[in-house]
């Protein structure tokens, strides 16, 4: 009898694959039973393995995720099949996620670029007078959003706590934003003041909250979403530094029409991601200079030649938002880890 051929490694790795495909694919056909017809329905919630699915008629289904799909997050429109039996162990299964118009992405330190929410129409850039005003924050955001390509709108929180002077500075140092045309809201939950403006721009429109821990998102939400119950952190004494109060993405609906997708917030939203000219595309107001430098290489710093120094000489771009860029730009080695160094231009 001739002898059986010796498998390859990589044959036996191809076989050792295949028998467990069979065996995940029977596994499946033996919960399929127990499962109803494919249906469309929108993630609301995701944690862990799991998601928590919105049916068309507004019923929530806790869903696992079939092996094949790469990610699921809140916001994402899907095809799923809803569990029928009424045992609470007996999930339904999301089969597929449908196209995304945008994503909302964040750097992670050890799992690279994440997806935190998909298909928003807006973010909404909540900083706020206390810990403190950082105009350098908000052009992180904003540099984050337009890469999205996701509009923004600008959210100054806990205004209650300036007095008149105090008032005109904060206006003085945010008029750029508004020259840019960027939409600028005052809140105060205190008060309330400027809630009105910004249910108006919420209504149908997909809306994530982003921001630091401790600008009052978790409040303004509790106003705009009486029902939402979201934990509200204080502000450190000793760091300055807000407590994370969310723990999990999650959508909601507002009444007037519209939703909005929390997400957990983060003390500062890193860009390590991104290349220099990632950086220099998100500063708006720099697009018209681009490609018009003397050099193609040039770092817009001391580089003869160059058409957003020589803008910022003539007051055409504002010397704040200059030097935000640059710190921006300085920091991105600092702040990317070792592991994605090298990786990133």
């Amino acid at each position: 009898m001739a002898k059986k051929p010796k498998l390859s490694k990589n044959q036996q790795r191809q076989v050792s694959r295949n028998r467990n495909k069979r065996m995940r694919n029977q596994a499946e056909d033996s919960v399929s039973e127990h499962l109803g017809q494919q249906q469309a329905g929108r993630v609301v919630s995701r944690y862990g393995k799991h998601a928590l699915v919105e049916d068309q008629n507004h019923s929530l289904h806790k869903c696992h995720i079939r092996r094949t799909i790469d990610s699921v997050v809140c916001g994402d429109h899907v095809l799923f099949r809803p569990g029928e039996s009424v045992d609470p162990a007996n999930r339904g299964i999301i089969e597929v996620v449908l196209d995304r118009k945008s994503t909302l992405t964040r750097p992670d330190y050890y799992d690279g670029v994440k997806p935190i929410a998909a298909n928003i129409d807006q973010i909404i850039v909540v900083s706020a007078i206390v810990p403190a005003l950082s105009t350098h924050i908000i052009d992180r955001y904003l540099v984050a959003c337009e890469q999205a390509q996701i509009s923004p709108i600008i959210v100054v929180n806990k205004v209650e706590l300036l007095d008149e002077k105090e008032q005109a500075e904060v206006d003085r140092s945010l008029q750029i934003y508004k020259d840019l045309g960027y939409q600028l809201i005052f809140v105060s939950c205190a008060k309330p003041q400027g809630l009105d403006a910004l249910s108006k721009v919420l209504v149908d429109k997909v809306s994530v909250f982003v921001g630091q821990s401790g600008v009052g998102k978790s409040s303004i939400i509790n106003l705009l979403l009486p029902d939402a119950d979201e934990a509200v952190g204080e502000v450190s004494s000793n760091s300055g530094l807000g407590q994370h109060t969310t723990t999990a993405s999650k959508l909601m609906h507002f009444e007037q029409g519209g939703e909005l997708i929390d997400s957990p917030g983060v003390r500062e939203f890193g860009l390590w991601h991104l290349d220099a000219h990632d950086i220099t595309q998100g500063f708006i107001e720099f697009r018209p200079y681009l490609g018009g430098c003397k050099f193609s290489d040039c770092k817009h710093r001391e580089d003869p030649g160059c058409l957003i120094t020589q803008a910022v000489e003539e007051g055409e771009i504002k010397k704040e938002r200059y030097q935000s860029y640059l710190k921006i730009i300085d920091s991105l080695d600092t702040q990317r880890p070792a592991h994605a160094k090298g990786l990133i231009p």
